[in-house]
C-alpha cells in the first residue's frame, strides 16, 4: 500500500502541479485538502481539477467559523497589529488551515504533509511551525526548497509540466498578483509592487474595495454592540461574527476603507511590499478600540497595547501553538470582561469617524471631566500631587545647577 500524502490545495497552478510532482518523485497517494477560510469563488471547481490532475481524494474544509472565533477574534481583542498597519489576515489562516491539515493527515492515516509556500516567504514558517506543534511525528515536505528535485522555476514551467503529464488546465502564463484571500482581508503582492518607487495600480488589483476617491460622497452610517470585547449586532440586526465580518466587508469596501500599502519586515530577513486590503476588519477593530477607550483604565490599557504589539508579533511569526501566546490571550481575555457597549460610526471617503460610544461600564465621568467643578475632585489637591510628581525633575536640576556652579 502506497503511502499518503496530504497536499494543502489551493487550485491554482502551483499546488496543482504539485500532485504529479508528488506521485512522480515520491509514489505517494495524493490527498487533496482546500481549507475554506472565507476565500469566496476561489473554491469553485476545485473538486473536478483535483481529480483530473490525479489526486485520489478532495476534502474541502469549510472553517469560517471557527477561522472567525478562535484567530480572528483574538486578535481583534489583542488589537494585535504588526509594524502599525499590518492587521495579520494571512498570519492569523495559516496556524488555522495547519490544524486542519494535521485533522485530515490523521484521519488518513498520511505520514506527510506537503505545501506550496516558497523559501522566500513567511508562510513555510507559519505552516511548518504549526505542522511540529500539533504532529512532530509527520512529515512535512515544501517543494520550493527541495531545488534538487523540484526544477520548475516559472509558470510557463509549471504549465508545460502539467500539459506532459496529459493535464490540460485553464491557466495562462500571463503575470497577475500573488494574491491571499480569506474573510478578514485580501493581500496583493508582484508587480509593480516590487519596485516602492511605483504607486499601486489600484484600479487594475482591488477586489474587495474602490479607491476613497471613488467611494460616495456622502456618510454611510453604522452601529455595533460588543458583549464581552466579542461584536454581537450590526445595525441592530444579530449575527455571528463571521456574518459581521462579511456585511462590514461590503460596507467597508464600498467606502474606500482599510487599503493599506506597506513594506513590512519578513521573518526571514528581507523587507517585502505589499497592499491589504482588509476593509471589513479595519471597521471592527476600530469600534473595539473605542470601546476600550471608555471601559479600560490606564495601566491595563498601557499593558494591552504592549502585549497586543507582542501578540502581533507572535502570529505574524507563525508562533501561535505556543504557551506565550496562550498566555497573553489569557491576559487579554481578562480584560474584556467588560468590554460591553454600542458603537455608532460614520464611514466616509477612506476614514472612519467617531459618531457616539455608551457603555454600562464606561469610566468616563462627565462630572469628572468637565471644566466646571464637580464634587469628585478639588483643584487644590493638585498642588501636593504636582509637587510630589515633578520632585524627581526637580531634585536633578538642583543637582544639576550645583554641578555647573563648581
Amino acid at each position: 500500500m502506497k503511502e499518503k500524502v496530504v497536499l494543502a490545495y489551493s487550485g491554482g497552478l502551483d499546488t496543482t502541479a504539485l500532485i504529479p510532482w508528488l506521485k512522480e518523485n515520491f509514489d505517494y497517494e495524493v490527498i487533496c485538502c482546500c481549507v475554506n477560510c472565507g476565500q469566496g469563488n476561489e473554491l469553485d471547481g476545485l473538486e473536478e481539477r483535483a481529480k483530473l490532475s490525479g489526486a485520489s481524494k478532495l476534502y474541502i474544509e469549510d472553517i469560517v467559523d471557527e477561522f472567525s472565533e478562535e484567530f480572528i477574534m483574538p486578535c481583534v481583542a489583542a488589537g494585535a497589529v504588526y509594524e502599525h498597519k499590518y492587521l495579520l489576515g494571512t498570519s492569523m489562516a495559516r496556524p488555522a488551515i495547519a490544524r486542519k491539515l494535521v485533522e485530515i493527515a490523521r484521519k488518513e492515516n498520511a505520514s506527510a504533509i506537503c505545501h506550496g509556500a516558497t523559501g522566500k516567504g513567511n508562510d513555510q514558517i507559519r505552516f511548518e511551525l504549526g505542522i511540529k506543534a500539533l504532529a512532530p511525528d509527520i512529515r512535512i515536505i515544501a517543494p520550493w526548497r527541495m531545488t534538487d528535485v523540484w526544477k520548475m522555476k516559472s509558470r510557463q514551467d509549471e504549465i508545460d509540466y502539467c500539459a506532459a503529464h496529459g493535464i490540460n488546465l485553464p491557466f495562462d502564463a500571463s503575470h497577475s498578483y500573488s494574491r491571499d484571500r480569506n474573510l478578514w482581508h485580501i493581500s496583493h503582492e508582484g508587480l509593480e509592487l516590487e519596485d516602492p518607487s511605483q504607486a499601486p495600480n489600484y484600479d487594475d488589483m482591488l477586489v474587495l474595495s474602490v479607491t476613497p476617491q471613488k467611494a460616495p460622497d456622502q456618510e454611510t452610517e453604522i452601529t455595533m454592540t460588543f458583549e464581552g470585547g466579542v461584536p454581537k449586532t450590526l445595525n441592530g440586526k444579530a449575527m455571528k461574527v463571521s456574518e459581521i465580518i462579511t456585511e462590514l466587508n461590503a460596507i467597508g469596501g464600498a467606502n474606500g476603507i482599510g487599503i493599506v500599502d506597506i513594506v513590512e519586515n519578513r521573518v526571514v530577513g528581507m523587507k517585502s511590499r505589499g497592499v491589504y486590503e482588509t476593509p471589513g476588519g479595519t471597521i471592527l477593530m476600530e469600534a473595539h478600540e473605542q470601546l476600550e477607550e471608555l471601559i479600560l483604565d490606564r495601566e491595563t490599557l498601557e499593558m494591552k497595547k504592549k502585549l497586543g504589539s507582542q501578540f502581533a508579533q507572535i502570529v505574524y511569526e507563525g508562533k501561535w501553538y505556543t504557551p506565550l501566546r496562550e498566555a497573553i490571550e489569557a491576559f487579554v481575555w481578562s480584560t474584556q470582561k467588560y468590554v460591553t457597549g454600542e458603537v455608532k460610526l460614520k464611514l466616509y471617503k477612506g476614514n472612519i469617524i467617531k459618531a457616539g460610544t455608551t457603555s454600562p461600564y464606561s469610566l468616563y465621568n462627565e462630572s469628572l471631566a468637565s471644566f466646571t467643578t464637580g464634587d469628585l475632585y478639588d483643584h487644590h489637591d493638585a498642588d501636593g500631587f504636582i509637587t510630589l510628581f515633578g520632585l524627581p525633575l526637580k531634585v536633578r536640576a538642583m543637582k544639576m545647577a550645583e554641578v555647573n556652579k563648581k
